[in-house]
């Protein structure tokens, strides 16, 4: 009998769609108040997950999801740097 491994799933702020942990991009608040993108997933502080499109990202902000999940404001410089990089791995 074959062992099935459990896949982590997480839900999307832009679209609320929920699907595997590596399919999304992990967004991170670590302890020392710094905001960015976690590649690697293993970055301590609290992170929420949103899709690797620009639509999810765009929403997530507009809704300001993202500033709730992460209990801080996220400046605009630092939005503009966030949406560089999903707009790279898009």
């Amino acid at each position: 009998m074959a062992y099935k491994k459990k896949i982590p799933m997480r839900k999307c702020l832009g679209c609320n769609e929920v699907r595997p942990k590596k399919e999304l991009i992990r967004i991170v608040r670590s302890p020392d108040g710094t905001v960015s993108i976690d590649s690697k997933g293993k970055v301590s502080g609290r992170g929420c997950y949103i899709c690797p499109t620009l639509q999810c990202f765009d929403k997530a902000i507009k809704d300001k999801k993202i500033d709730k999940a992460l209990e801080t404001k996220i400046s605009d410089e630092l939005i503009t740097l966030l949406r560089e990089s999903v707009a790279d791995g898009e």
